[in-house]
């Protein structure tokens, strides 16, 4: 299964520009826990801004969230992932970025992946896969093992 298969394809974005109140009410309004931010032109790196960099980088410390911009606060560059890429490989990515979520991209936004997408949506539980079968995916070239009847 691939990460064009179980990602969100409706995103929000917001401006690095705008307010972060103006983030916390889009969040409230669509219940969200994160905004994808725009590229400022073509060779600009997409940004994420979530709800824990709010509290984290806002609230805990008393700042004043319609003075302070979402450029401020957020994450730029993000981590981000191919639509081809393997749940299992994302899943992984994840664990090892500490990250919840991430934009899908392919020349273009197409949608956003979050662990709550793996779970809800993957077929891990269905289709497990083994670590052989994982590292036969990776190196496409390797030698196949084979079972030989006596």
């Amino acid at each position: 299964m691939k990460a064009e298969e179980i990602m969100t394809k409706a995103v929000v974005t917001i401006r690095g520009s705008a307010t972060i109140a103006e983030a916390v009410g889009m969040m409230k309004e669509k219940g969200l826990r994160a905004l994808v931010v725009e590229p400022r032109n073509a060779t600009d790196p997409y940004g994420m801004v979530t709800e824990t960099d709010i509290v984290y980088k806002v609230v805990a410390f008393g700042l004043d969230p319609k003075a302070m911009r979402v450029y401020e606060i957020m994450t730029k560059p993000c981590v981000v992932v191919n639509p081809e890429l393997g749940v299992e490989y994302v899943a992984r990515l994840f664990a090892q970025t500490r990250i919840r979520r991430a934009p899908v991209i392919k020349g273009s936004l197409l949608g956003i992946i979050s662990v709550s997408d793996i779970l809800r949506k993957g077929d891990f539980v269905e289709k497990p896969k083994s670590n052989f079968e994982l590292y036969c995916e990776e190196n496409p070239g390797a030698p196949s093992a084979r079972m030989y009847d006596s």
